[in-house]
């Protein structure tokens, strides 16, 4: 029925916007464009606010050659918009433009395009810069688990302390020293590691004191450090949690120290939050709150479960597992109405979810939840039977030593010749458990409420082997289900990329719609023809032409025709009045009336009597 939940209210959400990493959404000069003359600056829009590094543009000339750039800017102080300016001439030729930027979550982002001033280049610059090392990327999805996985261990032990009340608490020392050190140390490795990631270099990068220091003002350094400044009071009050578990079972001391570590697990799970997916795109303050939630659950259960594994090792205590078991089911509630929430605002479609890598990684989440759930049902089961176990060996224990005692009252010996006469009943009066039998009693030692029988123990052993061996295989899964999310954390969610498709740009920057078109010359191969309406919206339109031969160079034709109709309103079609401009082919203007499917057709004329036609259906928005 939970997991129901998720695919309903995924169905319900299939008109919501996509919610985190940025992508391009458009360029100013348009990619692949031809200009007749050079621009005086390079603008780009995002999907949503960006964070700008001292190299995140990079601009080629067509010799590959880097061009002196102004600083990168906002335009009009909007954080999705940026802005490069350019030298004052440009020769004619290819230019490649490399960029690299932050993303609200945290992640970044690169990548790069063309644009042409007067006649292309037969070739463009392919060498644009790093892209992202495998070492560095490796080495900081490692420490992004172990960090997800050392909060886990240390917020659920803690938790499990405090809310299931183990018997004895100190085996479970060690699980949070672990927790405690190895958040310490991920938390560092992801500081260190951060200037190299974003910027694409290798591990020996963060070796440098001066991106070291720029990584410390940025946002997600200063969310890493504030992490490690968090960790100082969670060690003062673990050391108290665990004392105040061994002396007392409730009061005013246990109490604060809840309250106290509720205010410090809470902060520790901002802290992810505020770096993730969480923190850009829509209802921001809705999500930081079900990503925070979502987290804290998910410690509770999965960290319980190694907390009670150590415990069922050394002190198994039916009481504990059952309040552990209360405890996981409510972890679970918030778990699947947080993840279905954020499962509809990343995705929000049916499609994105198997057509996207980040509904794949979904889908393997969700049914990973599923058999976990599968084996806590299990475990549930076994906690059950534990605790019925104990009730009715409490009970038969009990009904064995009224018995008994009766039993020793009815053997008392008597003087031959009957009884003597009934005396006065004497004012009760304390006496030895053990004393002669010529006091009218036998030695009797009962053993102690608090002591286990040995068949009360024979009994409990399988049910407690049974669910060692049941949350022993939620652990293990519970492992695999941080790993996808960690993977799932560093996705662009599904529809980021339909968005960018969709959307018009911010400041007035409209993207152009680029087509390709192959098209075949008999014996000689196959050949493209590159088209591009900018800025490929209703309304008047600039068309160019790029054709190309079948070994990628530019090739010049006798005659090219383009022409556009829309047949769903019988509109068409409209001819595109193409000049040669040597080299490429363009025209001013094109008008386009009507959003729509249009059927763009394109006629390549090879030689002075053979022509090729080819059609292409587009998307023209409003």
């Amino acid at each position: 029925m939970l997991l129901g939940t998720v695919l309903v209210l995924l169905v319900l959400g299939g008109a919501g916007p996509a919610s985190a990493h940025a992508a391009l959404r458009s360029t100013d000069p348009g990619d692949g464009i031809v200009l007749q003359r050079a621009p005086r600056h390079v603008t780009l829009a995002f999907t949503e606010s960006v964070g700008l590094r001292d190299d995140s543009f990079r601009v080629l000339d067509p010799g590959g050659h880097r061009v002196r750039t102004g600083e990168a800017g906002r335009v009009d102080g909007r954080s999705d918009t940026v802005r490069v300016a350019l030298p004052g001439e440009l020769g004619e030729g290819t230019y490649t433009v490399a960029w690299r930027v932050v993303s609200a979550d945290s992640h970044p982002v690169s990548g790069a395009f063309t644009f042409s001033v007067g006649t292309p280049s037969a070739t463009a610059a392919s060498d644009t810069g790093p892209a992202e090392d495998p070492l560095t990327a490796a080495l900081h999805t490692i420490a992004r688990y172990l960090s997800y996985l050392a909060a886990a261990l240390l917020i659920g032990t803690a938790a499990f302390v405090l809310l299931c009340r183990p018997p004895d608490p100190a085996p479970l020392r060690r699980p949070l020293t672990a927790g405690w050190w190895t958040l310490l140390a991920a938390t560092v490795a992801l500081l260190v590691l951060r200037a190299p990631y974003e910027s694409g270099a290798g591990p020996s990068a963060a070796l440098d004191a001066t991106a070291l220091g720029d990584t410390m003002t940025g946002r997600p350094g200063m969310l890493l450090l504030a992490r490690l400044a968090l960790l100082a009071p969670v060690a003062l009050l673990l050391l108290r949690a665990v004392g105040t578990a061994r002396t007392a079972r409730t009061g005013r001391g246990t109490a604060l120290t809840a309250a106290a570590g509720t205010l410090l697990a809470v902060a520790l799970a901002l802290t992810w939050a505020a770096a993730e997916h969480a923190a850009a795109g829509i209802q921001v303050p809705l999500a930081m709150t079900s990503s925070v939630l979502h987290l804290l659950a998910t410690a509770v259960w999965l960290g319980g479960l190694v907390a009670l594994l150590t415990t069922l090792r050394s002190a198994p205590d039916a009481a504990t597992v059952a309040r552990f078991s209360r405890t996981a089911l409510t972890s679970v509630t918030v778990l699947v109405v947080t993840g279905a929430y954020q499962s509809w605002r990343g995705l929000g479609s049916w499609p994105a979810l198997t057509g996207t890598t980040y509904g794949r990684l979904l889908l393997a989440k969700v049914v990973l939840v599923a058999v976990l759930l599968a084996a806590a049902a299990v475990s549930r089961r076994w906690t059950t039977a534990l605790v019925t176990t104990k009730v009715g060996t409490a009970t038969g224990t009990a009904a064995a030593r009224e018995r008994e005692r009766g039993h020793v009252r009815a053997r008392v010996p008597e003087p031959a010749g009957g009884p003597p006469p009934r005396a006065p009943e004497p004012e009760p009066v304390a006496v030895p458990v053990s004393v002669s039998v010529s006091e009218q009693t036998v030695p009797s030692e009962p053993p102690e409420p608090s002591e286990p029988s040995e068949p009360s123990r024979s009994e409990d052993a399988p049910h407690h082997r049974a669910l060692r061996r049941s949350v022993l295989v939620e652990a293990g899964v519970a492992a695999v289900v941080l790993v996808v999310t960690t993977v799932l954390t560093s996705t662009p969610p599904g529809r980021t990329a339909d968005e960018a498709a969709r959307a018009v740009p911010a400041g007035g920057v409209l993207p152009a719609s680029v087509t390709t078109i192959p098209f075949d010359l008999g014996t000689s191969g196959r050949g493209t023809v590159q088209i591009t309406l900018d800025p490929g919206r209703t309304g008047d339109n600039a068309v160019q032409a790029v054709v190309f031969g079948p070994d990628g160079s530019l090739a010049a034709v006798p005659e090219l025709r383009l022409s556009f109709t829309l047949p769903d309103h019988q509109v068409g079609p409209l001819e595109a009045e193409l000049v040669d401009r040597g080299g490429y082919w363009s025209a001013n203007s094109l008008t386009l009336p009507l959003p729509g499917t249009w059927t763009m057709r394109a006629t390549v004329r090879v030689s002075e009597i053979d022509q090729v036609t080819e059609t292409r259906r587009i998307r023209i928005e409003r």
